[in-house]
């Protein structure tokens, strides 16, 4: 057992260095020796655990894809009130780039989806899987929650649609992080039907923390 873990927590050090290298200078200076040299280990490790680049690539995505969905847990866990607009809230607001792990996952995860389109190796991977499950239980959570008149999928389709939209916004410096949360709760006032509790969303220009 302890072999086992000792090789999970190798292949977890050498995806993590090529996230970093990816984060940091773009996916296309992402090598074999330049993800060794971030992760602290011989050139000769990478290929022993990873056969090639696209290989590596696809378990780094996979591990990116699994920790969003555990940082995701652990939101939803710490809720102090589980009601349904607070679980909404929470999910949505791991949909967005807000502190610098989510910032990653979200910069690398869009490098990976653009490359995808001309990349044959990377085509095949699961890139709508999780929004699909996300936009599937921020579904089953709006469900008998919101206004009566409002379809929970085509809700759900819909928020997530703009955080995501959100997402790239804060990235390229659009906007600040606090102010695409206070978008997303404006909205999430609107469809909830209650009386808005947030400041109205401001404008683009002037990024807020």
């Amino acid at each position: 057992m302890p072999r086992t873990a000792d090789h999970d927590a190798r292949r977890a050090q050498i995806t993590d260095g090529l996230v970093r290298v990816a984060g940091r200078d773009g996916l296309h200076a992402v090598t074999m020796r330049s993800v060794a040299a971030e992760a602290g280990v011989s050139l000769r490790l990478v290929q022993y655990y990873f056969e090639s680049k696209a290989h590596l690539m696809n378990a780094a995505l996979e591990r990116l894809e699994r920790l969003s969905r555990e940082r995701c847990a652990a939101r939803l866990a710490a809720l102090p009130e589980p009601s349904a607009r607070a679980y909404a809230e929470a999910l949505l607001d791991e949909a967005l780039p807000t502190d610098p792990e989510s910032r990653a996952f979200h910069q690398v995860w869009t490098a990976y989806a653009v490359l995808s389109m001309t990349d044959a190796s990377l085509a095949a991977q699961p890139f709508v899987d999780g929004p699909r499950r996300l936009e599937d239980r921020l579904a089953e959570v709006l469900d008998g929650a919101i206004r009566p008149d409002a379809d929970p999928g085509a809700e759900a389709a819909r928020l997530l649609a703009l955080a995501h939209g959100l997402g790239t916004s804060v990235l390229v410096g659009q906007r600040g992080p606090g102010q695409a949360a206070d978008l997303l709760r404006y909205h999430l006032d609107e469809l909830f039907g209650g009386a808005r509790d947030t400041v109205a969303p401001a404008r683009p220009g002037r990024p807020r923390a």
